[in-house]
């Protein structure tokens, strides 16, 4: 029979027992996990994850049962495979660092940039009629859009061509059997960097399976930078965006323009970043 004055005694001891920074440190952990459940939600990941917490209650359990030999095995395994999720984990322990370096330093170190308004207009003109020009004619077409996070291991498996951007040229990379027409373009300030670069593929299950190599590759550039990808299915004739993971199909022509917009074009606001507001005079 279990006191209940000695029970809540006790549990009054320990709640005058925690301080502040003890609030602070179990709220901190419970949303770092939060925060990686739901980055490894419905991926390769997750279920890993699982296999992993079942085998620790498994370990726990041959203990209690006294299974000594079975549980020295899972013993030994356990100590030595501290290095497995590093192994295991590597492409999404890669976005997630890349996504902790993009929200995390460009609020403490952010470069405002005087964008050509002119240029800017002309090239994402130049980049939709080439969209909708493939589309059309249903050839497929790959290009990503570099933004903040440079890709120069992936412009390193393709054709070096730092070019202006122009609806023909484009066009013309994609044009089946041509040497070029396999793989993606890689746009950079404005200009075409490189063309036929191999992306990633998504591990992604939310994908339909009947999307092909182009789709895959296109979310799976955008898992890991922070890149626009737009894709033309030759299937189909769409238009795709990919930003984030996240793969937005049968895009109007006027919505994508809108899209580039929003997303590429810098507006210089006169506010300084932190650390030029900290090194700045008054």
């Amino acid at each position: 029979m279990i006191d209940l004055g000695i029970f809540y005694n006790n549990f009054i001891d320990l709640v005058s027992r925690i301080s502040l920074f003890d609030i602070i440190d179990i709220a901190l952990c419970a949303y770092l996990f939060y925060k990686i459940m739901i980055f490894i939600k419905d991926t390769r990941a997750e279920q890993v994850f699982k296999g992993l917490i079942a085998l620790l209650i498994f370990t726990q359990l041959t203990e209690f049962l006294r299974l000594h030999t079975i549980h020295w095995l899972l013993v030994k395994t356990l100590e030595i495979g501290f290095i497995l999720p590093i192994i295991i984990f590597q492409p999404e322990l890669r976005a997630g660092l890349m996504h902790i370096g993009n929200v995390g330093f460009k609020k403490i170190i952010s470069t405002n940039k005087n964008i050509d308004e002119e240029l800017h207009n002309e090239a994402v003109e130049q980049i939709v009629d080439a969209l909708y020009k493939l589309a059309r004619e249903r050839t497929g077409a790959l290009i990503v859009m570099e933004r903040e996070n440079k890709l120069n291991d992936i412009v390193s498996t393709g054709t070096y061509i730092n070019s202006a951007i122009s609806m023909q040229l484009l066009v013309n990379l994609f044009v089946p059997n041509t040497p070029l027409h396999d793989g993606a373009v890689i746009i950079r300030d404005y200009r075409i960097l490189a063309a036929a670069c191999f992306l990633p593929l998504t591990q992604s299950k939310d994908l339909s399976k009947a999307l092909g190599t182009r789709h895959r590759a296109g979310v799976g550039i955008s898992e890991v930078s922070d890149c626009l990808t737009l894709i033309v299915s030759e299937e189909t004739g769409e238009v795709s965006i990919a930003k984030s993971g996240k793969l937005y199909r049968n895009v109007p022509r006027e919505r994508l323009v809108t899209i580039l917009n929003k997303n590429l074009k810098v507006i210089n606001e006169d506010k300084p970043n932190f650390l030029k507001k900290f090194f700045t005079k008054e």
